[in-house]
């Protein structure tokens, strides 16, 4: 039976970088076809990918996997086993939907298949070879070896990719979430043709500036993102500290009388208080700063998505001119050639009518000489002829 191809796309292909694991590394130079095969002997879903005879994903799906969509037309997922994080750039967001929906469908029935294994070990497996495996995994100073578990001990572990998948799935580098320039256009420009090389310039010193921004917008966001974390626990910190010393105002307020060492401490606490209330406020402000940063680094993405998509027109709009050129040429060029042809014709007939021009003439002198040869003897009887007629 082997495994069979149960859904395909097409998509762009790239690995984290393993020395930085910030950036992202394209394996394939377009587009190439990703499929979920399922292996039907093994209960075992996979994703393959081949760029010519070269496997650049082959990445077995776990319960532990999660693909997570990083722009509207790019997804990740960390794979344990390979030691990477593999990411898809799509030609639009519904094939990113649809390819993280089979996906979440294909994890689900990965679990569903290892539980379903686990559960037909347990019923295999008798009541007191299970009771021994629990003994022998509860007791701390008694370490298991194999010379002394049973076989039905063995049999209940769980397989080797489930265990190697649970943990690497612990070990998962964090990657940043990659720009959508990385994805698809890249790789996608086409250079401007030599008709147009200052438009060509301009628009490639534009597209790398854009690329430049992008990456200084990346490092931002990876950097505020950090920041954002750090800060809420700071700030869950800063609140249990001023709920703990509001409880402990009350508390003084209620068991003491107004005494002026509790006054003191009463007032100190609500300085304190007020400190913190304050800190809580400067984080609050940074947080709406970061938003912002966040929302303009998101409408600079935009703008480049929008640069990118005239610079494809204008590149299209550049080879249809060029096509139409191409043909206007070669009409022209077939023109000359009908009409060279014609002229040569032309010429041909001319000479042929001077030709025949100067064979009539020396017709003409012939005849006229016969005539003038012939007027002398016959010129009383053409009188005569003219009078009698």
């Amino acid at each position: 039976m082997g495994e069979q191809p149960i859904f395909s796309t097409r998509a762009h292909v790239f690995q984290i970088d393993p020395s930085t694991k910030k950036n992202w590394v394209p394996t394939s130079k377009h587009a190439v076809t990703v499929s979920y095969f399922f292996d039907s002997t093994r209960n075992v879903y996979r994703i393959i990918s081949l760029d010519g005879s070269k496997a650049i994903i082959n990445s077995t799906i776990t319960p532990n996997m999660t693909f997570t969509k990083t722009s509207h037309k790019f997804g990740q997922w960390a794979d344990s086993r390979a030691n990477t994080v593999y990411g898809l750039g799509f030609s639009s967001e519904s094939h990113l939907s649809k390819f993280a929906e089979k996906f979440a469908e294909f994890k689900e029935a990965a679990r569903l298949a290892k539980e379903k294994s686990q559960e037909k070990i347990e019923l295999t497996s008798s009541p007191s070879q299970g009771g021994a495996l629990n003994r022998n995994l509860l007791s701390v100073n008694r370490p298991l070896h194999k010379k002394e578990s049973a076989p039905g001990d063995l049999q209940s572990l769980p397989p080797p990719e489930d265990v190697n998948g649970t943990e690497g799935e612990r070990v998962r580098p964090t990657t940043p979430q990659p720009p959508e320039v990385r994805a698809e256009p890249s790789q996608n420009a086409l250079p401007f043709s030599h008709s147009s090389p200052s438009i060509s310039k301009h628009w490639e010193a534009e597209l790398a500036a854009l690329k430049g921004n992008n990456a200084k917008l990346t490092a931002a966001l990876l950097e505020s993102t950090a920041n954002v974390k750090q800060w809420k626990q700071q700030l869950a910190a800063y609140q249990e500290e001023a709920e703990r010393l509001h409880k402990r105002v009350t508390e003084l307020e209620c068991v003491s009388g107004q005494s002026t060492a509790i006054k003191s401490q009463k007032s100190e606490l609500s300085r304190t208080a007020e400190e913190l209330e304050e800190a809580l406020k400067a984080k609050e402000e940074e947080l709406e700063s970061l938003k912002a940063e966040v929302q303009s680094a998101n409408e600079f993405q935009t703008q480049r998505e929008s640069l990118l998509l005239k610079l494809q027109e204008t590149e299209l709009r550049n080879r249809m001119l060029e096509s139409r050129l191409g043909e206007l040429e070669q009409r022209l060029e077939s023109s000359l050639q009908e009409r060279q042809l014609f002229r040569s014709s032309l010429r041909s007939l001319l000479e042929l009518l001077d030709c025949k021009i100067l064979e009539l003439t020396e017709l003409r002198d012939a005849l006229a000489r016969i005539l003038e040869s012939s007027g002398g003897g016959g010129g009383g009887s053409g009188s005569t002829g003219c009078s009698s007629s």
